[in-house]
């Protein structure tokens, strides 16, 4: 298991605690898109989705970089890893503790 710091898992955790969020990322990941694409679905302002865009950036989970008047996010993969890698370890636990009784 990698070891990852805990203000760093909880940045993770936290950024991936929020469906808007969630839904941005979902998003995300079948490409490149703008604040402004990010927040249409949700019809919110553009102030509030680079919000949301600025808690991802924090965790790791979204680079934005700035193109002509608009802001350009990607999905940055690697701390979702980190993620999974860390709830993975708990997989035999409950793995083991839901196997459903035969008796």
């Amino acid at each position: 298991m990698v070891v990852q710091s805990s203000a760093s898992l909880d940045a993770i955790f936290h950024a991936l605690s929020d469906p808007t969020r969630r839904v941005m990322l979902r998003s995300l990941a079948l490409g490149e898109r703008t604040i402004g694409e990010l927040a249409a679905p949700f019809s919110m302002s553009f102030a509030a989705a680079s919000k949301h865009v600025r808690v991802l950036e924090r965790a790791g989970l979204v680079n934005r970089r700035k193109m002509g008047r608009s802001y350009i996010c990607r999905l940055e993969p690697a701390p979702l890893r980190v993620a999974d890698q860390w709830i993975s370890f708990y997989e035999g636990f409950w793995d083991g503790r839901f196997l459903v009784s035969s008796d």
